[in-house]
């Protein structure tokens, strides 16, 4: 199956070359967690429609403009708080050929009536496939998860767990590939260095 690659190497490599066309992808993670330098440097590779539920159009520009960050010249839109997955619907018509689609963060589509929420993640598949596109859905990891969430992670078909800890006075991001339809899932985390961009943290372990 063919691939599109991400733009970051080390999933890239890991990943056989990248993610299959078609895909919708989970990307879930610590609200204070370092993951929108992960959905930065995903806008790289090709045209990306990066669509917004909780920041402004504006805001989200900016932290493009400031990063140092290897990333594209994403379009953005931001999803109306009223109607959020008819306003999604309609901005992801759009959608260009073999492109990358980014949801940050999913959460307020998840909130929505689950059937209603259900049909829009099939129409997403289907969108995807039809422009042998990726779409990546931002998922934030709380105390209160939307009651969405495990239909999220049923239908998608890769899931990336970033899971930051603090120890002592360092911190550390493990990245986990718990789900890869079409490939395998990696039996062991990827250790990630999130500082100006990704690296991979070579540092050792400390038992």
């Amino acid at each position: 199956m063919r691939r599109l690659p991400t733009g970051i190497d080390v999933l890239d490599r890991t990943l056989s070359g990248g993610i299959p066309v078609g895909s919708v992808v989970v990307l879930s993670a610590a609200p204070a967690s370092q993951s929108e330098l992960l959905l930065s440097e995903l806008t790289a590779p090709r045209e990306t429609l990066y669509l917004t539920t909780e920041r402004s159009a504006a805001a989200v520009r900016e932290a493009f403009e400031r990063t140092t960050a290897p990333t594209g010249a994403p379009e953005v839109a931001p999803v109306p708080a009223e109607a959020p997955l008819d306003g999604a619907d309609r901005l992801i018509e759009g959608l260009s050929w073999e492109s990358t689609l980014i949801v940050d963060p999913t959460d307020p589509l998840e909130r929505c009536e689950r059937a209603r929420y259900r049909r829009f993640m099939n129409d997403l598949r289907a969108a995807m496939v039809d422009a042998e596109s990726v779409a990546v859905l931002h998922c934030l990891l709380g105390a209160n998860p939307p009651v969405g969430r495990d239909v999220t992670e049923y239908m998608a078909d890769v899931v990336f767990s970033l899971e930051t800890r603090i120890i002592g006075d360092s911190i550390e991001n493990r990245l986990a590939v718990p789900k890869f339809r079409g490939g395998c899932a990696l039996s062991e985390t990827i250790k990630l260095e999130l500082g100006d961009r990704v690296r991979v943290d070579t540092s050792r372990d400390i038992a």
